[in-house]
């Protein structure tokens, strides 16, 4: 599961499993997420902490001395709980706290493979919500759709716990079902599906050729191997001497943040991809990478309200240069850098480091993406009347060009 991409707490249902995302995650030093090793620092002893913290220390001594059932007291359980404490009283809707599994399942999930139902969720507005289902996954075949509001979990309700609670409660083994009911985003009667876990493998890059030699590209997320994909994409768009392209990140809910930068470089020359700036004000530009492979072809790109994070970041890249035309919905709204730091015992916490912008200034964080052209859907899902309109446009452009 990913906590938000995009505010998305970005967090994949990774099996839901802990992919908090992302909208977009930083491994080491990459996007919108970060996953670190642990520290080296000497921890804080009770002479060297604050008056503030030193009554946590207050706390544990008076529990030992005078605690009914003191000697059995667990001192690890306690701890973490402080910590768990100290994270959700942050004004930050991305932190949290993370066990030794979700840690792992964390790594696990940006290696394009996972186990879970295969959908990215995030804490808005209290609840627990949908941003995007993965294509053709459990999520999706179920019928999950972005902005779906989880009401109960195997019938229990989700009012009051935390993110993580609701990703303990959907995880669970391969091939067996969870059963969700959902709030819909624009309204009528809750609705309860089953969805059987399952192991999600995720080809983050799909590449067709469309009438009248246009290549539609989609782009399922931002794993270690989307940049690859991307380029043996581009290179069948070249070889086949497409005359357009539709880049379609609808329902992406971002990923690894070097990832994003190498796919979005694809399409720039020179300048930014974004930049970001952390509390105390600091700049971090991340600039264009060479060696773009499509950087002059007519090009379209599809979004929606289940774009975040690293999908708004090259959304937001392509708009900010009149690189590209963004044709659907307005994106999710999820501008946090947000990083998972291990620590000594294995866990983990999760949190904000930092809001990014686009190479003109744009803040995206609970704004998102606006779309040059608004093309809804048919809530029956009947047609793609946004992938309808990109063909016409592109190739209104080809046309043009020629």
């Amino acid at each position: 599961m990913r906590f938000p991409s995009t505010a998305p707490i970005v967090v994949a249902i990774l099996a839901l499993a802990v992919a908090i995302a992302s909208f977009g995650i930083q491994f080491a030093d990459d996007l919108a997420d970060e996953v670190s090793s642990p520290r080296a620092a000497t921890p804080a002893t009770p002479s060297q902490v604050t008056d503030d913290f030193a009554r946590v220390f207050e706390v544990w001594e008076i529990l030992k001395r005078d605690s009914f059932g003191a000697d059995t007291l667990d001192s690890t359980e306690l701890s973490r709980g402080a910590v768990r404490g100290m994270l959700e009283a942050m004004d930050d809707p991305y932190a949290v706290y993370l066990t030794q599994d979700q840690v792992q399942a964390e790594r696990e999930e940006f290696s394009g493979a996972f186990e879970g139902i295969g959908a990215e969720v995030t804490m808005r507005n209290g609840r627990i919500t949908i941003v995007a289902p993965i294509p053709d996954t459990p999520a999706d075949e179920a019928g999950i759709r972005p902005g779906d509001v989880i009401l109960r979990i195997n019938g229990e309700s989700t009012e009051d716990i935390s993110l993580q609670e609701a990703v303990k409660k959907i995880r669970g083994p391969i091939g067996e079902p969870v059963e969700l009911e959902v709030a819909r985003q624009h309204g009528g009667e809750p609705v309860t599906l089953t969805i059987v876990r399952g192991e999600i493998h995720v080809k983050s890059a799909r590449l067709r050729m469309l009438v009248g030699g246009l290549a539609h590209l989609r782009l399922t997320g931002f794993t270690e191997t989307t940049a690859d994909e991307v380029r043996e994409a581009l290179e069948q768009v070249r070889d086949l001497e497409a005359r357009g392209l539709i880049l379609d990140v609808r329902n992406n809910p971002g990923g690894l943040l070097r990832s994003v930068v190498d796919v979005t470089s694809h399409f720039l020359e020179g300048g930014l991809v974004l930049y970001e700036l952390d509390g105390r004000g600091e700049r971090r530009d991340w600039p264009v990478r060479e060696d773009g492979l499509a950087t002059d072809i007519p090009l379209v790109i599809l979004i929606n309200e289940g774009s975040a994070s690293g999908g708004e970041v090259l959304a937001g890249a392509l708009l900010d240069r009149g690189r590209a035309t963004a044709i659907g919905t307005k994106t999710f709204g999820k501008g946090s850098v947000n990083t998972l730091r291990q620590l000594r015992d294995g866990t983990g916490m999760y949190f904000t480091i930092a809001h990014w912008f686009t190479q003109n200034g744009v803040a995206i964080e609970g704004e998102g993406v606006e779309p040059d052209i608004l093309q809804e859907q048919p809530e029956d899902g009947s047609e793609d009347l946004q992938l309808d309109k990109a063909i016409e446009v592109l190739q209104a452009m080809v046309r043009a060009r020629e």
